[in-house]
């Protein structure tokens, strides 16, 4: 072991794993795969954790002309959505010693000033969300290595895209409405201009119009729970209206929904039954408690920084949407069902 007082050197940590600081090197900048074996891997890894060792990340960075600082661009900071998104992102940055830095793009407000002097000089990379990605251009962010998170594989500006499987929740929840009787719907959309909500639209309308004497009807609010109520209230109040069901592209946007049921005196799920998107905390809060999609925000964080290492190592991302899962409470039931 080393003295309390002096840091431990790659030095010490090949001396305690009993190889070459070539070996350390490899390892601990994630490099070893095909160079040395899983074994060796794991007995510096353990060396270094008994050892204390960090590596000297400045130098490093000067010989690689890297920051090892990547920017995370959200449309918000305060929703438990992109608060897991990041969560898992600088859990996986922090392992390979890269720091993450936010940069948010409020709607309505527009993007944060630049808080750099050059994007280019101070940065590495960039994960963006589509729902921000204007606050590319006012950084320049698109020139540099960049992965999209939400973003149409087709049309993506990044290097790679990484995707949650939207198209198969909304397919789960089309399924398990319908198998319960539901011929009537109203989608609550959310009122962003997003990839990510026009692929909630077109799987919807999609899979109830393979159904005979179906329909589908959409009403769009800004994603509050203000906005949700108002626009749901005027669309469930609406005359001739026979909806049984109503889908919401994201809990906040269903819990607004359930209060506009109220208001009308309708009960849920016993006159309409009404599902969200996300499994956030609120999912659980409301009563009854919502059957929603559950979207693993901090596996999505994970992914999008795997990618990002990947692109800047010159290696192809891994492919394939993250899957995402239907979780069933009280809020639907079969129409009618009192």
């Amino acid at each position: 072991m080393a003295p309390a007082s002096t840091r431990p050197t790659s030095r010490d940590v090949a001396q305690a794993a009993g190889v070459s600081q070539a070996a350390v090197s490899l390892v601990l900048g994630d490099k070893w795969r095909g160079r040395v074996s899983a074994t060796t891997a794991e007995r510096v890894r353990e060396a270094a954790r008994d050892l204390g060792y960090r590596p000297n990340l400045a130098a490093r960075n000067l010989r690689l002309g890297r920051t090892r600082t990547v920017l995370l661009v959200v449309p918000v900071l305060t929703t438990e959505f992109f608060a897991g998104v990041y969560t898992g992102a600088a859990r996986v940055a922090a392992e390979h010693g890269f720091g993450v830095v936010l940069y948010p793009s409020p709607e309505g407000i527009g993007p944060a000033r630049d808080p750099f002097a050059s994007a280019q000089a101070a940065l590495d990379g960039v994960i963006a969300s589509s729902m921000a990605a204007d606050a590319l251009t006012a950084i320049r962010g698109d020139q540099l290595p960049l992965v999209m998170l939400d973003s149409d594989p087709e049309g993506s500006l990044g290097a790679a895209t990484v995707n949650l499987d939207i198209a198969d929740g909304i397919r789960q929840v089309a399924d398990h409405l319908l198998t319960l009787g539901h011929r009537h719907f109203l989608h609550l959309a959310a009122d962003v201009p997003s990839w990510t909500f026009e692929v909630r639209a077109r799987e919807l309308a999609a899979r109830v119009g393979e159904f005979e004497g179906t329909s589908v009807r959409t009403t769009r609010a800004p994603i509050s729970i203000e906005g949700a109520l108002a626009a749901a209230e005027a669309a469930l109040a609406a005359p001739g209206s026979r909806v049984t069901a109503l889908v919401c592209d994201d809990d906040k946007l269903a819990a607004g929904a359930y209060k506009a049921a109220r208001r009308l005196g309708l009960r849920i799920p016993d006159d309409l039954s009404i599902t969200g998107l996300d499994d956030l905390a609120l999912a659980t809060a409301i009563d009854p408690e919502l059957t929603t999609v559950r979207l693993d925000a901090e596996l999505f964080g994970e992914h999008g920084m795997r990618a990002l290492l990947a692109v800047l190592d010159g290696r192809v991302p891994e492919d394939g949407d993250i899957p995402v899962e239907l979780v069933v409470r009280g809020s639907t039931a079969p129409p009618g069902a009192a």
